[in-house]
């Protein structure tokens, strides 16, 4: 039996998602931006499918731009909202611990003469909500803060930054990469004070390579991809849609937070109750985060040996972001953790359809694994 504990990563699709896949690509495959029947159909189609978006975000349709997914949608946000705001100043706030398409982002920005300050988060992995405020100044022009951590599941201020910019009179955008945070917490693009908002498919239980961008009415972004000016000019190309409606199919079919929040907190309670009476495994989270999310490290033994002897017994976890999977984690070193517990690091990641029993698998698996290791090392094999 599989034990799929790798959420964070990606999701498993829900069957009416890829039904919905399916029926767009065979029955209403026409181009959306075609003037004949079957291109008018195909509009409707993706109009809904922006409505279905928007609805969950709080947003209007118009504010939707669909992506090939989360990366494309922050290069989108980062880039195209500081490219249009130079004028009024070259200055980017974001955080040590965002994710690489925001950081790879704004390192290309700063070879383009943008100042980029990065925050460092706490031993807890949050975000000083002073230091936020004091690091915003006139020509601040963008601020990138993700709404939850894809690594540790700590909830940064996105309303402390909203706010801060508001104070401080700065010409700033705020864009929140609300991936992880997507149909897991409750909350509206309004509700956060957000400009830009980024979210992805695959995350929510829909397919792979389709994301969105939240663009606030009134907002200027510059492009980075030219065409035929699909997606308000924003996102040319012409647009996925059996991609696009199964992500919607699976946004509408995903409960409120409110009423998944509660298992997912009873799962990490199980997770940490066992955690305890396993010795040398420490837990690098913040209890106050985003419960799908338990980051663990098996100290003393590396991170890619324990994921191959969990998958070995049908157990799957990550070492961390599936994006940077061959580095140590960033966002545990920016957290001052010493080396050896970043290098043994375990992100265990839950959706709505995960149960007690993965988690006593995954336990069982860590006991083994350390019996295993301790047993090695007794006879001189490691």
């Amino acid at each position: 039996m599989e034990h799929y504990l790798d959420n964070s990563a990606t999701t498993r699709v829900l069957p009416e998602a890829a039904e919905e896949a399916l029926r767009l690509m065979t029955g209403c495959y026409g181009n959306p931006s075609s003037l004949h029947t079957l291109g008018f159909q195909a509009k409707k189609e993706l109009d809904r499918a922006r409505e279905a978006i928007a609805r969950r975000l709080g947003a209007g349709p118009e504010e939707i731009i669909f992506t090939g997914g989360g990366t494309e949608a922050n290069n989108l946000a980062v880039l195209g909202a500081a490219r249009a705001r130079k004028r009024m100043g070259r200055h980017i706030v974001t955080t040590q611990i965002e994710h690489d398409s925001v950081l790879n982002a704004c390192k290309e920005l700063e070879g383009e003469g943008f100042k980029v300050t990065y925050l460092a988060p706490d031993p807890n992995g949050n975000i000083d909500i002073g230091e936020l405020e004091s690091a915003i100044g006139p020509e601040t022009v963008l601020v990138s803060i993700m709404l939850c951590n894809n690594e540790t599941g700590a909830i940064l201020p996105v309303q402390a930054a909203a706010r801060a910019i508001k104070r401080k009179k700065a010409p700033a955008l705020l864009h929140t990469d609300c991936v992880q945070a997507f149909c897991k917490l409750d909350f509206t693009v309004k509700s956060l004070g957000a400009d830009l908002c980024t979210v992805s498919g695959h995350k929510v239980h829909g397919p792979k390579g389709v994301g969105a961008l939240y663009v606030k009415k009134g907002a200027r972004v510059l492009p980075i991809v030219y065409g035929g000016g699909q997606e308000r000019g924003l996102r040319s190309g012409t647009e996925s849609l059996p991609l696009i409606c199964a992500f919607a199919k699976a946004v509408e079919l995903a409960p409120k937070a409110s009423e998944t929040l509660e298992k997912a907190d009873s799962l990490r309670e199980l997770l940490l109750r066992e955690l305890a009476g396993l010795s040398g495994v420490e837990v690098n989270l913040p209890m106050d985060g985003l419960p799908y999310i338990v980051n663990l490290s098996a100290v003393g033994v590396r991170a890619e040996t324990m994921l191959h002897f969990l998958a070995q017994r049908g157990v799957y976890v990550s070492s961390g972001s599936a994006c940077g999977r061959a580095s140590p984690s960033h966002v545990l070193e920016a957290m001052g953790l010493p080396r050896e517990r970043v290098g043994s690091a375990i992100r265990v990641s839950f959706s709505r359809f995960s149960t007690g029993e993965d988690v006593y698998a995954l336990i069982e698996g860590l006991r083994a694994g350390l019996e295993s290791l301790e047993r090695e090392r007794h006879n001189g094999e490691v």
